[in-house]
């Protein structure tokens, strides 16, 4: 059995990874880029004006009030801008080009019209209002690097670059495979007073394209070992990585393991002294990961998200750590002392700080929809009191 910081790291030495492809821009959310994105316009494009106003020569302000012929109007996209002489101004929009010869921007607020007159009677201190062209950034200027995972701002930053297609790696193609007799779908279980819902390949499924993966299916399989090695050599051969849930006991029904042992299973590691999720395990069959989450809920969630969370980033060229960011928060409620084994507890924000969730179980599903926090206590961990700080990440 090895440590929590042990498995992560035998995951961040993983060579797999997804192929390198170009992407559409509206279809990269959740990508890792393989390559840097390159500006290839400036931004702004030419000066602009940063607020609705009027455009005009500041050396017409020097004697107050200033009286200025409006001889016409920039509006965002104009071709051709009206000629500014002195004593003269522009009525201009946000975002608008600025005319020849302008170098302040009078904002609305402070001008008076009287027809096509505008009079400013005060003085304009502070900023001139004007966006310089290329002051956000310049063509030929690296905006995102290779192995930043795109998000929603960082789509934005590429767009504005003028950028349509991007170098990614391909989304990891993800195989989930529940086990068990007593599984059956959502919304039959009631027929049945020994059947469970399969709730944990509904949530996987869902944080797996969260992630940045593409779940093809998700299989519920009995506990029969022919069966399982048949799903198991399909599952190798069109996944990335294959997630198989439950079974990974030492019970005479447990074959999580056992079922990719006819492909030529190599295992990296077989537990992990965490908790909950200590029968959390990781092998390779060819060219495909495998990852073996325990069968309870809760600690499916919570390895899902500690250790199938970065193993996904990994594979798609970026670093585990991205999936990782550990922050300190106040406990607002006492945290109970722990075992032998690191423990990650369930706990939520509530207004006064960091609360552990009471209910710790880890086959618990309300809770689940309770906790967004985890919160990490090394092995041995005395009891920390109310206001103390502890180390959590998002849930």
């Amino acid at each position: 059995m090895i440590s929590f910081d042990e498995a992560l790291a035998m995951i961040e030495q993983s060579t797999a990874r997804t192929d390198v492809v170009r992407s559409a821009l509206g279809d990269a959310a959740g990508m890792t880029l393989a390559a840097p994105v390159i500006a290839r316009i400036d931004a702004p494009r030419c000066d602009v004006s940063a607020m609705d106003g009027y455009a005009l020569r500041a050396e017409d302000l020097r004697e107050l009030p200033a009286r200025l012929d409006v001889v016409g109007t920039s509006y965002p996209g104009m071709d051709e801008l009206p000629e500014v002489a002195r004593g003269q101004c522009a009525r201009i929009f946000t975002g608008a080009p600025l005319p020849v010869a302008c170098d302040r921007i009078a904002i609305q607020e402070n001008v008076r019209r009287e027809g096509e007159i505008a009079i400013i009677a005060e003085p304009t201190r502070g900023p001139d209002f004007i966006r310089r062209r290329g002051a956000d950034f310049r063509e030929g200027e690296e905006l995102l690097p290779e192995g930043h995972v795109l998000g929603p701002r960082s789509l934005v930053t590429a767009a504005g670059g003028d950028c349509s297609n991007l170098t990614v790696h391909a989304r990891p193609k993800i195989v989930i495979l529940g086990t068990g007799d007593e599984l059956v779908a959502p919304g039959i279980a009631r027929q049945n007073a020994r059947a469970v819902p399969q709730s944990i390949s509904v949530g996987l499924a869902a944080a797996i394209g969260a992630w940045g993966g593409e779940c093809l299916r998700a299989e519920t399989l009995p506990d029969d070992l022919d069966s399982l090695v048949a799903a198991a050599q399909r599952a190798v051969s069109d996944a990335d990585l294959v997630v198989v849930t439950g079974g990974a006991s030492v019970g005479e029904r447990d074959f999580a393991k056992a079922m990719f042992e006819p492909a030529g299973l190599e295992l990296m590691f077989s537990k992990v002294a965490m908790k909950p999720g200590k029968p959390v395990w990781l092998g390779k069959v060819g060219s495909a990961l495998v990852m073996g989450l325990p069968g309870n809920p809760t600690s499916a969630m919570v390895t899902a998200r500690l250790l199938l969370a970065p193993l996904l980033r990994v594979i798609s060229g970026g670093e585990a750590n991205d999936a990782l960011r550990w922050h300190a928060g106040r406990l607002s409620q006492p945290l109970p002392a722990t075992g032998d084994r690191e423990t990650f507890i369930r706990a939520a924000h509530d207004g006064d700080g960091i609360r552990p969730l009471a209910y710790q179980d880890s086959g618990a599903q309300l809770t689940l929809a309770q906790a967004d926090l985890l919160v990490r206590c090394p092995a041995g961990m005395s009891e920390r009191a109310i206001g103390e700080t502890v180390e959590i990440i998002d849930f």
